[in-house]
């Protein structure tokens, strides 16, 4: 087995380099509402020259690609990068990091980041964001994020979160102390969207398999997770016996300029 890449953190270097999959077949999309409103707030154009950070398997990627825009996805997990390659070959896909982006100064007119943004070294990565960004440039981000409003997703959020150790999550809002320096940026400014996924039993374990600190467990753990995932589909009412239904989400966008 290849060590995990020390540029990022261990869980998501070893739990998304085993979970691209599942990642690909599991996480939802993004409501168009939202990914036009982010877009427009940044005035992106078929002219503009974009940088993707932590770009995944793509998902967010396939709508900036629809702008016309040039698209640069950055990715620093090779099996990402090549689900990436696969589902999107016009777009150039490059190995790097928020906190190293491998592009010259004020080269690029917007900067996004795709459920992502947790994951990086915040203040390293917007020093980073404001270097390549053009005057005037702008940064936007975008989190699918559980609506925990229904017992049986709270439940569902509880069995995988005994396993998080130490991989940071948005729902902490540590990420966002970065910002608040002002000295780069202009305050964020933010939006939010409800959202939803249709699921299948089999994506529903593809969605929590998925989560890095899941897929990073060894084999006999992770397995114990999804057997218990199963417990649950058979166990909620809502869900026994179902060979659909939907996982609610609130879609929450954030975009500031650069100074």
């Amino acid at each position: 087995m290849n060590s995990p890449d020390a540029r990022i953190h261990a869980q998501a270097a070893t739990g998304f380099g085993r979970a691209a999959d599942a990642y690909d077949r599991g996480r939802p999309d993004y409501p168009l509402i939202a990914v036009e409103d982010l877009v427009r707030q940044l005035e992106v154009t078929p002219r503009s020259c974009v940088v993707e950070l932590g770009a995944g398997t793509g998902k967010f990627t396939s709508h900036l690609a629809r702008t016309g825009a040039r698209i640069i996805a950055v990715e620093p997990v090779a099996s990402m990068r090549t689900r990436l390659a696969e589902r999107l070959p016009e777009v150039e896909v490059v190995d790097g990091t928020a906190e190293a982006i491998p592009f010259p100064d004020a080269s690029a007119d917007a900067v996004f980041a795709a459920q992502a943004f947790h994951w990086f070294d915040a203040e390293r990565a917007l020093a980073e964001i404001h270097r390549v960004l053009r005057p005037g440039g702008g940064l936007g981000l975008i989190w699918n994020v559980r609506d925990e409003s229904l017992p049986w997703v709270r439940e569902l959020t509880a069995i995988f979160d005994r396993h998080e150790g130490t991989a940071p999550r948005y729902r902490t809002l540590e990420w966002m102390s970065a910002f608040q320096d002002g000295s780069l940026f202009a305050p964020l400014e933010s939006r939010e969207f409800t959202h939803v996924q249709q699921l299948t039993p089999s994506v529903l374990l593809d969605r929590v398999a998925s989560v890095s600190f899941i897929a990073s467990l060894p084999e006999v753990e992770r397995s114990k997770v999804l057997d218990q995932v199963r417990a649950l589909l058979e166990s909620e009412p809502t869900l026994r016996g179902r060979e659909q239904f939907e996982m609610p989400y609130q879609t929450r966008i954030y975009w500031c300029r650069k100074l």
